[in-house]
């Protein structure tokens, strides 16, 4: 790119002296793939987490607001799924439990793509929404929180997880609701429980009950790893974070449809003017800002360390 670059500015320097426009014209764009090459490089130098290119479990869980957090829970996830088409991410839903009236109690999916964990690592935490609620009849205006969990994928070989079949209970069971699109239904839904974590998986998307037990295998792995990590490793927050209330003062962002209109991250400030833009997937200027937040905070820590 360097070679190019001075190349570049060669032909540009003797296209001015020769008043050739069509030479300099060629220069200039020659510039400009260059600076799109380059954004480019710079932004996959920002994966340097250890699990980065790993795929990524997603997990979103509506808190305070009842029916309008649930609603929001459903808004995040149509977000991700659109923000993941537009990435050339594949998306499994693993387990979907709809809300009592409308949106969803929980969900879990898994996103499957180079750097899906480092990306969507900007997105755990607290998410506020602060809208007029479509389900209030005096339309006020509404506050809703929702957290969204996500793990690194682990496979069988990557981390020597031993899981006893005698510390494990497994119930099957109709997957059912209001699920639409997101479940298939079938008498073959499975959950398991890891007695001696208490960690509950489930999964209901995959046809068979084999395919099923088999996906909520693979998530119980990559929770007992991660468990097993943040037990052996004192940097808690270089895999997972600190675990937050789902409610005020704990969130990471705030999207706000009424009275005015606005999404902010208030780790990196970033934000911007137009929430139906966010809401149908386009994060990706919020997981950028993120990342570069993050390379900020690891480079102060080595100078620290320095120093």
């Amino acid at each position: 790119m360097q070679r190019r670059l001075e190349d570049a500015r060669t032909l540009d320097e003797m296209a001015r002296e020769a008043g050739d426009d069509d030479t300099q014209s060629e220069a200039c764009a020659e510039l400009d793939t260059l600076e799109r090459e380059f954004d480019a490089c710079e932004l996959r130098s920002l994966y340097f987490g250890e699990y980065d290119a790993r795929d990524a479990i997603v997990e979103i869980h509506p808190g305070a607001g009842g029916t309008e957090s649930q609603d929001w829970g459903e808004m995040l996830l149509r977000m991700y799924l659109r923000w993941a088409e537009r990435s050339g991410f594949d998306v499994e839903i693993d387990e979907y439990q709809p809300g009592d009236e409308a949106g969803l109690k929980s969900v879990t999916f898994t996103v499957r793509g180079r750097n899906a964990y480092g990306s969507l690592l900007a997105e755990r935490g607290v998410h506020r929404l602060v809208l007029i609620s479509p389900f209030d009849a005096a339309k006020r205006r509404h506050t809703s929180f929702t957290s969204v969990d996500v793990i690194p994928v682990f496979e069988e070989e990557d981390e020597d997880v031993e899981i006893r079949a005698e510390d494990l209970r497994i119930d099957t069971y109709r997957s059912s609701g209001a699920g639409g699109q997101h479940v298939n239904v079938t008498d073959s839904a499975v959950r398991i429980t890891h007695e001696p974590s208490g960690i509950v998986v489930s999964c209901q998307n995959e046809r068979s009950q084999l395919q099923n037990r088999a996906r909520a295998m693979q998530i119980l792995r990559a929770r007992l790893a991660q468990r097993r990590r943040e037990e052996r490793d004192a940097e808690l927050d270089e895999i997972r974070g600190e675990k937050s209330d789902i409610g005020w003062g704990s969130q990471i962002r705030s999207y706000v449809l009424a009275p005015y209109q606005m999404v902010k991250d208030l780790r990196t400030g970033h934000e911007t003017g137009n929430p139906n833009s966010v809401l149908d997937g386009e994060i990706s200027p919020f997981v950028e800002a993120w990342l570069r937040w993050r390379r900020s905070g690891e480079s102060r820590a080595v100078t620290d360390d320095l120093a």
